[in-house]
């Protein structure tokens, strides 16, 4: 027992983040995550639309997918340096969108800090702006989507796991595993699967089971919201804290705090819509 045990918490160690390296350009798995979430939440979609009669096209939710795919970036990197590190960037401006650093040579290193709050925020907005466009509800357009998009966190959070970042706390649990980012090498939890399994598997279950019970549209994107922020913000307890941050008010992290906000977010909708 104590050798797959032993087994269990160096993995992270044997785990490459990329499938492959060519020069200075590596294929991260961690983007081929990103392509796995979105082809996912597509498929997804276009089952309902033919199950469901959603008065949508292929074509219509394809062109979408382009909107909130620069929402996810844009959205998600401009989040991480407004809510985690200001100070820096603002010292450091071209790092926000520039991947590529001239240290030792010339090398392409990515983009590294994204947000899912930043995210989520610019998807919205872009959603609404595509439906105002288009002419289409968009708390029924909101509602076809939150039931999909969970199962996408399964494969972002698999990919923060392979990039062995995004860790957690130390622990004496017996499933913990030491990362090789981690500057001390603790034995800390696993709070990226945590996530892929809470956050992704779990609440798309929920979300899919009960997509068809309410009477009135915007309900499942409210309670989307509400189930996510209250799934994280428990996770978050397990999750190491941004160094930069650390704790930013009393025990709960800047992702708890944001957290907070969406949950109250989530049933101010839903009480507007309910009315």
């Amino acid at each position: 027992m104590e050798q797959w045990i032993a087994v269990w918490r160096n993995i992270p160690a044997h785990l490459s983040p990329y499938l492959f390296e060519i020069g200075s350009f590596q294929l991260r798995w961690y983007s081929l995550m990103y392509l796995a979430a979105f082809a996912c939440i597509y498929l997804l979609i276009m089952h309902r639309i033919r199950r469901e009669n959603f008065p949508y096209t292929a074509e219509l939710i394809q062109d979408y997918f382009v909107w909130a795919i620069l929402g996810v970036i844009l959205g998600g990197r401009f989040g991480y340096v407004f809510f985690y590190n200001l100070g820096y960037y603002l010292q450091h401006p071209l790092e926000i969108i520039f991947p590529f650093t001239f240290n030792g040579g010339f090398h392409f290193v990515g983009i590294s800090g994204m947000s899912y709050h930043g995210g989520a925020i610019a998807v919205m907005i872009a959603t609404v702006i595509f439906c105002r466009k288009r002419g289409i509800d968009f708390w029924r357009f909101a509602d076809l989507f939150s039931s999909a998009i969970p199962l996408g966190y399964t494969f972002g959070r698999i990919g923060n796991f392979l990039n062995g970042e995004l860790y957690g706390r130390a622990t004496d649990v017996p499933w913990g595993m030491v990362f090789p980012l981690d500057p001390l090498h603790l034995l800390r939890h696993p709070s990226q699967l945590y996530e892929a399994f809470f956050e992704g598997i779990v609440l798309f279950a929920v979300l899919w089971a009960v997509r068809k019970r309410f009477s009135f549209t915007g309900a499942l994107f409210a309670v989307y919201i509400i189930g996510y922020g209250f799934v994280r913000f428990f996770i978050e307890f397990f999750r190491e804290p941004d160094v930069q941050l650390g704790f930013v008010l009393g025990p709960f992290s800047m992702g708890q705090l944001l957290c907070l906000l969406m949950i109250l977010a989530g049933a101010a909708i839903y009480v507007i819509r309910a009315k």
